[in-house]
């Protein structure tokens, strides 16, 4: 799908045609509309198809007074992507290509970031400010970084109150596949933020003052995004390995006990088994209480090993 969006009356609005300064958001082109976009704006073929590629990373590029700057940006995994994902976010490349007097955006699937930034008409600028403009946009995009990380920390309460309650697999696989969220995220920031120094630093792109201080707004928004997300994805990674030794620590404490019971089962059932014997030379087999003999040592020396267990259980010995 392709979007052409022209400068009007100081806003973008919608527009079915090319125009020499313009904003072409395009969201799982076809290859008529990518052969569209080449003929009128003559960029490059591989930057509006690297971007198209899910592998593809964040990095920075220029050729014929053409510059690409490809970034991770957040988006929602729908609910058929993922059935019953507890953190349904993930990151997708977005390709952004900065013409004289356009920009174009290339992506392989749907994001809110295009959306909200024509929602926030304050710090839209005209697509022929191609520098201000892709770095706005950037911006925006770090912005939902940190609202998605935030809603994954919301998340990881609420799930490490469950497990207070009762340690479950469930909420422990959960926990993982925030884990999992948070690690993409991450790396991806990472990338993003050494994509974005490149482009800081790059003379070929002459930025002015209004550009630079765009761009250094949006490197604040994806530094703060990264930081934050690393000190939950610690923080979730330390909470994962105390309940790992708790469900341990809980599995030690239940084979205690079933050896402590199986030692007393033991002692009554080995006497038994002595008497058990075709033999005549066994104490008490002529007494008429040999039974409660037997029965009665055996009882006796249960006793004496549930003490011995007490006591070094009291010791924590045992």
């Amino acid at each position: 799908m392709m979007t052409i969006y022209k400068w009007e009356n100081g806003g973008l609005r919608e527009t079915p045609e090319f125009s020499e300064s313009c904003w072409i958001n395009m969201v799982e082109p076809s290859t008529t509309e990518l052969e569209s976009v080449l003929s009128h704006t003559k960029v490059p073929r591989d930057f509006l198809t690297d971007p198209l590629d899910s592998g593809e990373r964040p990095r920075f590029d220029y050729e014929d007074d053409v510059s690409l700057l490809i970034v991770h940006v957040p988006r929602p995994i729908p609910p058929e992507d993922e059935e019953e994902a507890v953190s349904p976010y993930g990151t997708v490349p977005l390709g952004i290509i900065l013409c004289p007097h356009s920009v174009i955006t290339v992506c392989s699937a749907p994001t809110p970031v295009t959306s909200a930034f024509l929602d926030q008409i304050r710090r839209v600028c005209p697509p022929s400010e191609t520098y201000r403009f892709a770095f706005r946009l950037l911006w925006h995009a770090g912005v939902l970084f940190l609202r998605y990380i935030n809603d994954v920390h919301s998340r990881t309460t609420l799930l490490e109150d469950e497990l207070h309650e009762s340690i479950s697999n469930d909420v422990l696989l959960k926990l993982f596949q925030i884990e999992k969220t948070l690690v993409y995220f991450t790396t991806s920031l990472k990338a993003d933020t050494i994509a974005l120094a490149r482009a800081n630093t790059a003379r070929q792109l002459p930025l002015s003052e209004d550009d630079r201080d765009s761009l250094e707004d949006a490197m604040v928004e994806y530094q703060q995004a990264l930081e934050t997300a690393t000190i939950h994805a610690n923080i979730l990674n330390g909470t994962l390995d105390t309940f790992a030794s708790l469900i341990n620590n809980n599995l030690n404490q239940v084979m205690k006990y079933l050896t402590v019971a199986t030692i007393f089962l033991a002692v009554p059932t080995l006497v038994a088994s002595i008497y058990g014997m075709n033999l005549t030379t066994l104490p008490f087999m002529n007494s008429a209480h040999s039974f409660a003999i037997v029965m009665g040592f055996s009882t006796l020396l249960a006793v004496l090993l549930g003490v011995v267990f007490f006591v070094l259980s009291r010791k924590r010995k045992f």
